[in-house]
C-alpha cells in the first residue's frame, strides 16, 4: 500500500524498528526515493512491496503511516570493502535522523533508536538535549521538562504515537499540575523515535508556540521476519548515594513470513536509590531586627526611652537598625539531604495486520508507572516572619546590599524531617486504519484514549524548634558554600519541642480522548497534493488537594487535654513566658542525621536532631486527622476540541529551481469549562473561542546538497490550567474580588523561520536556522475595577449578609485577577555542525562529531514587587523588561564519537545558560538558575554478533545545581549536586 507522508501531520507513528532489532528492513518512503529530496523532478513512486535490507545492528526507518528512509550513504557504496568504512548503529541512526530532517518541508529534527539506546540517557528529556535548540529543566540531577528555542514546556505539545497528551509527576519539590510534559515519567529504551516539529503546518496539531514532539514506539512490519529477543541489563552506581541499581530492558517483536501480520512487546524497568546534598536560603528578605550590634530597634513608643524586646512595641529609626532592616538577609538558612528513591516500569505493545496492499490496520498501547519516595532533612534557622525577636551581632554587608554574615541571639532554631510518597500512573491505547483507495487517494482513520494519574497519598513535615537558640552564627562571604554553626547543642532533644506537623496530600488526572480523520489526494502526482482532516479531541484535568497541617498547641495557654492530637501535655518556652505554649517535648520522637558531602566548609555543624516520621505521625495522630480543603488546588479544566483543516503540497520548478511547499489553515474551535472553589462553593464557568491558524512552508533546493527553508505561521498555546480557576474569595462588604481568570485567551502569536542547510557529506550537515516569534499577549495579575457580571462568576457566591447580595451593581468592584497583557517578541539563531571524520587515514576516519549552538533574546515586560526602601515599609513595585521565562540567551551541544565494527566511544557535554525561572517574591526581582555544565560518555564493545557489553557515565563532572534569587544580587536560592552515575552492562540480540 501507499503509506500516507505525515511528518507534519498528526498522525507520525513508528519511523523505526525497535532499537534492538538485529536486522533492520527499510521501507521505502512513499513520494521520496533514498536518494531524491522533496520536489525532485524525476520522482516516481516505489512498488509497494519495494525494500533494502541494511547490514545488522542498524536503525532504520519505517513508515507506520509515515514512512522514511535513510539516504543512500557513502558507507553503503564501498560496502563491499567493509575495510574501508564500517556501517554500524550509530551512523545508520545518523543518516536515518538527517533523512527525515532532509525530507520534510517544514523544520523538523530527529532522534532515532541507536540514540536514544544507545546514549546513557536517563530518560527522553537527555535525549531531547541534543537537538539544536532545546534545552532541559533537571531534577533531581535527571531531565524532566523542556524549553524549546526559548518557550517554555507549557508552550510544548508531546503526541505518543500520534495522540497528543500529557504525562505529570509528582518529581521535584512540587507536583506539576499545569500543561507542561514530564519527560522523565518515560523510560528511553520504549521510544524508537522522537522528531521535533520547530514549524507548525495546517495538518499539525494545534496547541504549541514551542515545537510539537511527537514519541514513537514499536513498529514489528518494520522488523526482520519471524522472532526477534532482544535484552539488556546494567547496573547503575552512584558515587553520592553509593548504591547499585538494576536497570532492565527487553523485546519480543515477531513478523510472519508472508509480512502481513506482525506483533511486538518491550518492557523496561529502572530502580534508583540517589541523593541530593547542598544548601538552601528559600529567598533573602528584609525585616526589622529586635536589636542590632546592642543596639534596641524597638520601644513603648517613638519616644519612649522603655525598651520593649521580642515582640511588639515601636520601631525607632537608627543607623544600625535601618542598615540592618533595608538589607537582604537569607530566610532559612540551611543545610541538609534530599533522597530520591525512584522506580520506572514501562510496558509497551502493537500489533499490525496488512490484509492486502492497501490496507492497514495498527494497535498501540503504552503503560508507565513512576514512583517516588522523597525524603528531605534539614537545620536551619527560621528567620522568616521571626526577626523581630532576634537580636543580630557584628553584621556584615556587602555591594548588593546583603547581610552576608551575622551571629543571632534568640534565634528560631528548627531542624525537619520531611516524606512525600508519590506514583503516576501512565497509559494509553490508540489504534489506526490506512486505507488506499485507487493510486492517487488514501486516508488515515485513527483514535484513541490516554490518561495520567499522579497521586501523592502522603507528604508529611515533622518540625522539631528552639525558639531562644544563642550565638548561631552564618557567613555568605562563599555565598554557594555558606558556613553555618549552631552556637547551641542541636543534637540534645531537650532543647527541642515537636512544634509543626503537616500532611498534604493531593492527586492529579489527566484524561485525554481523539478522534481524527486524515486524508490525502494526489490531484496531479508528483506536483499538486490536497490533504484534509478533522478532529475532536477532548482533555480533562482535575486536581484535588488537601491538608492536615497545624501548629501544634498554637493558642493554649495551660497544658490538658486537646481534642485532635490526644491527652497531650505541652510545654512552655522561656521566650515567650510560662504561659506562652508552643510545642510538645521532643522526648524520643527524634533521630540523629549526619550530613554528608553537601559542598559545606569547615566549621559547619553536620549533625543534629531530627523529628522522626513515623514515631512522630503515631504520637500525634497525625493520619487520623480530618482532612481539610486545600481550596486553590481543587479544581477541574475540561476543553474540547473541534476542527479540521485543508493544505495543499506542491513541488516542482520555477527557472530551474527545484522548490517544495505547503499552504493551508487549520481551523479550531475550543470549548472550555473551568471549575474552582469561590467563597467555599464550586463555581462553573463555560467559554469558547475559535481560532483560524494560516501556515506556510517553502523549501528551495539550489543544488542537491543544499535546502533553504522558510516558513510563518499563526499558532496559539491554551491558557495555564492554574489560571483558568474561577476559584478564589467574594468580599461583598468592600466590593473586592479575588480569583482566577477563566476568561484567559489563549497565547497566541505569528512564528517566522528562514534555515539553510548544507548536506556536505554522508551522515554530515551545516545548517544555520533564524527564527522569530512575535506573541500578542500573555497572561498577567492586575488589579481592576469592573462590574460583577464581567467575572462571569455566579451571583450565588456573594455573602448572602453583605450589601452587594441585594445589589451586586450598586458599585465597581476591585478585581484582583488574571488578565491579557501585553505581548512579547523572541528571536534566535540555531547554527548546527554534523560530520563524520571519513577523509583522514586510518582509524581517525572511525571518528565523527555533532556540535550544535543557540542563541535567543526575547523581550517581555513585568510588574515584580522590588525591596521597600522604608524599613518595615511595604514592598515597591518596578517595571522591569526581561527575557520570557524558561528561556536561556545561549546553549550548547558537542558529541565526539568514535565507531569500528566492534568498539565504539562517545562524549557528551551540554551548557545551558542562565535563565529566569520566574517571579519572587519578599522584595527580590526574578528568580532563576545559573548555567549549567553536564558531560556523559559512552564506551561500548561487541563481544560477539550477537552480544556486546558497555560502561558509561553521566554528570561526570558532578556538577551543581545553581538557583538564585534576584536577577540583579543573584543571591543564593540553592546549591545543590547529585553524584556521578556509572552504569555497566550487557545487552544480547537473538
Amino acid at each position: 500500500m501507499k503509506t500516507m507522508s505525515m511528518l507534519g501531520g498528526a498522525s507520525i507513528a513508528a519511523l523505526t524498528v525497535a532499537a534492538l532489532m538485529p536486522t533492520a528492513v527499510i521501507a521505502q518512503a512513499a513520494h521520496v526515493p533514498a536518494t531524491q529530496t522533496p520536489g525532485s523532478p524525476t520522482h516516481t513512486d516505489p512498488a509497494p512491496a519495494q525494500t533494502a535490507v541494511v547490514p545488522a545492528d542498524s536503525t532504520v526507518t519505517a513508515g507506520d503511516p509515515a514512512a522514511v528512509t535513510a539516504p543512500q550513504s557513502a558507507e553503503d557504496q564501498v560496502a563491499d570493502n567493509p575495510a574501508d568504512i564500517v556501517v554500524t548503529g550509530f551512523r545508520k541512526s545518523l543518516d536515518a535522523a538527517l533523512s527525515v530532517k532532509r525530507q520534510s518541508v517544514s523544520a523538523v529534527d530527529a532522534i532515532v533508536a541507536e540514540d536514544i539506546a544507545k546514549f546513557p540517557d536517563q530518560n527522553l528529556a537527555e535525549s531531547l538535549q541534543r537537538i539544536p535548540g532545546i534545552s532541559i529543566q533537571r531534577d533531581a540531577g535527571e531531565g524532566r521538562a523542556i524549553t524549546v528555542r526559548g518557550l517554555g514546556a507549557q508552550f510544548t505539545r508531546v503526541r505518543v504515537n500520534g495522540l497528543e497528551t500529557v504525562a505529570t509527576s509528582t518529581d521535584g519539590a512540587s507536583a506539576n499540575r499545569d500543561r507542561a510534559f514530564d519527560f522523565n515519567v518515560f523510560a528511553s529504551e520504549l521510544f524508537n523515535s522522537i522528531v521535533v516539529h520547530k514549524t507548525a503546518e495546517a495538518s499539525l496539531d494545534e496547541g504549541s508556540l514551542g515545537a510539537v514532539v511527537d514519541l514513537n514506539t514499536g513498529n514489528p512490519l518494520g522488523g526482520k521476519t519471524g522472532l526477534t529477543v532482544v535484552g539488556s541489563a546494567v547496573a547503575t552506581y552512584n558515587d553520592l548515594s553509593k548504591n547499585t541499581r538494576p536497570r532492565l530492558a527487553g523485546l519480543i517483536s515477531y513478523k510472519s513470513p508472508d509480512g502481513r501480520f506482525g506483533a511486538a512487546v518491550s518492557a523496561a524497568y529502572q530502580k534508583t536509590d540517589n541523593l541530593e546534598l547542598g544548601n538552601n536560603t528559600v529567598r533573602w528578605a528584609q525585616a526589622r531586627f529586635d536589636s542590632v550590634n546592642g543596639t534596641p530597634c524597638f520601644f513603648n513608643s517613638a519616644t519612649g526611652t522603655t525598651r520593649v524586646q521580642n515582640t511588639g512595641g515601636t520601631y525607632r529609626s537608627s543607623s544600625a537598625c535601618d542598615q540592618a532592616a533595608l538589607s537582604f538577609h537569607p530566610r532559612i538558612p540551611r543545610y541538609g539531604e534530599v533522597f530520591h528513591g525512584r522506580e520506572r516500569l514501562g510496558l509497551t505493545g502493537s500489533v499490525q495486520f496488512e490484509p492486502s496492499d492497501s490496507t492497514k490496520l495498527s494497535v498501540d498501547a503504552l503503560y508507565s508507572r513512576f514512583t517516588e519516595k522523597r525524603e528531605e532533612k534539614w537545620g536551619e534557622v527560621l528567620l522568616r516572619s521571626n526577626e523581630r525577636s532576634i537580636d543580630v551581632v557584628n553584621p556584615v554587608y556587602d555591594s548588593n546590599n546583603n547581610m552576608i554574615s551575622a551571629t543571632l541571639n534568640d534565634a528560631w532554631v528548627r531542624t525537619e524531617h520531611y516524606l512525600r510518597q508519590s506514583k503516576t500512573e501512565f497509559y494509553q491505547v490508540g489504534g489506526s486504519w490506512d486505507q488506499d483507495v485507487g493510486d492517487r487517494f488514501r486516508f488515515t482513520l485513527m483514535g484513541g484514549v490516554s490518561q495520567s494519574d499522579a497521586s501523592i497519598p502522603v507528604e508529611t513535615t515533622f518540625v522539631f524548634d528552639d525558639r531562644d537558640a544563642q550565638n548561631y552564627s552564618y557567613d555568605y562571604t562563599d555565598s554557594r558554600h555558606p558556613k553555618l554553626t549552631f552556637g547551641t547543642s542541636v543534637t540534645d532533644p531537650a532543647n527541642f519541642q515537636l512544634a509543626e506537623i503537616r500532611d498534604r496530600p493531593s492527586a492529579t488526572v489527566n484524561k485525554f480522548r481523539t478522534a481524527q480523520l486524515r486524508t490525502e489526494w494526489d490531484v496531479v502526482p508528483d506536483a499538486f497534493q490536497l490533504k484534509t482532516g478533522a478532529v475532536w479531541r477532548r482533555f480533562e484535568f482535575d486536581t484535588k488537594g488537601y491538608t492536615r497541617d497545624t501548629v501544634v498547641c498554637p493558642t493554649r495557654t495551660t497544658a490538658g487535654p486537646d481534642a485532635v492530637l490526644g491527652t497531650i501535655t505541652c510545654t512552655p518556652s522561656s521566650v515567650f513566658g510560662a504561659n506562652a505554649v508552643y510545642g510538645f517535648p521532643a522526648g524520643n520522637l527524634g533521630e540523629l542525621f549526619t550530613l554528608g558531602n553537601a559542598g559545606q566548609p569547615s566549621g559547619t555543624t553536620t549533625q543534629f536532631l531530627i523529628p522522626n516520621i513515623d514515631a512522630a505521625a503515631k504520637y500525634t495522630n497525625l493520619y487520623s486527622r480530618p482532612l481539610a480543603v486545600d481550596a486553590g488546588n481543587i479544581r477541574n479544566v475540561v476543553e474540547e476540541v473541534t476542527g479540521g483543516y485543508l493544505q495543499a503540497d506542491v513541488k516542482g520548478d520555477i527557472l530551474s529551481l527545484r522548490y517544495a511547499a505547503n499552504a493551508g489553515v487549520r481551523y479550531v474551535h475550543t470549548s472550555q469549562t473551568s471549575t474552582g472553589l469561590n467563597n467555599g462553593v464550586a463555581v462553573t464557568v463555560d467559554r469558547s473561542y475559535d481560532d483560524w491558524l494560516p501556515a506556510l512552508n517553502v523549501a528551495l533546493f539550489p543544488t542537491e546538497k543544499v535546502i533553504v527553508r522558510g516558513a510563518v505561521s499563526k499558532v496559539i498555546t491554551r491558557p495555564t490550567l492554574g489560571n483558568l480557576t474561577p476559584g478564589g474569595s467574594v468580599d461583598g462588604f468592600n466590593y473586592r474580588i479575588s480569583f482566577g481568570n477563566p476568561q484567559l485567551d489563549p497565547f497566541r502569536a505569528t512564528s517566522y523561520d528562514l534555515a539553510a542547510e548544507y548536506y556536505f557529506a554522508p551522515q554530515s550537515i551545516f545548517s544555520v536556522a533564524i527564527f522569530k516569534k512575535t506573541v500578542d499577549s500573555f497572561p498577567v495579575s492586575v488589579t481592576q475595577t469592573g462590574t460583577y457580571a464581567s467575572t462571569g462568576l455566579p451571583l450565588s457566591i456573594i455573602p448572602p449578609s453583605s450589601p452587594a447580595a441585594s445589589n451586586p451593581e450598586g458599585q465597581l468592584w476591585t478585581i484582583n485577577s488574571i488578565t491579557n497583557g501585553t505581548g512579547a517578541d523572541l528571536k534566535g539563531l540555531e547554527v548546527s555542525l554534523q560530520s563524520t571524520f571519513r577523509f583522514l587515514p586510518g582509524f581517525l576516519k572511525n571518528f565523527g562529531v555533532l556540535a550544535n549552538a543557540t542563541f535567543i533574546g526575547s523581550n517581555a515586560t513585568y510588574t515584580q514587587s522590588g525591596p521597600a526602601v522604608v524599613p518595615g515599609g511595604g514592598l515597591v513595585n518596578v517595571s522591569r523588561t526581561e527575557t520570557l521565562y524558561g528561556l536561556s540567551k545561549r546553549a550548547y551541544n558537542g558529541t565526539l564519537y568514535y565507531e569500528d565494527s566492534r568498539f565504539s566511544a562517545r562524549g557528551s557535554i551540554s551548557y545551558r545558560g542562565p535563565y529566569i525561572d520566574g517571579s519572587s517574591g519578599t522584595g527580590n526581582v526574578f528568580e532563576g538558575y545559573n548555567s549549567t555544565i553536564n558531560v556523559d560518555a559512552s564506551l561500548r564493545y561487541r563481544v560477539t554478533s550477537w552480544a556486546e557489553v558497555s560502561l558509561e557515565g553521566t554528570n561526570l563532572t558532578d556538577t551543581y545545581r545553581d538557583r538564585y534569587t534576584d536577577l540583579d544580587a543573584n543571591r543564593n536560592y540553592e546549591y545543590n549536586h547529585f553524584g556521578r552515575t556509572i552504569l555497566a552492562g550487557v545487552r544480547f540480540k537473538m
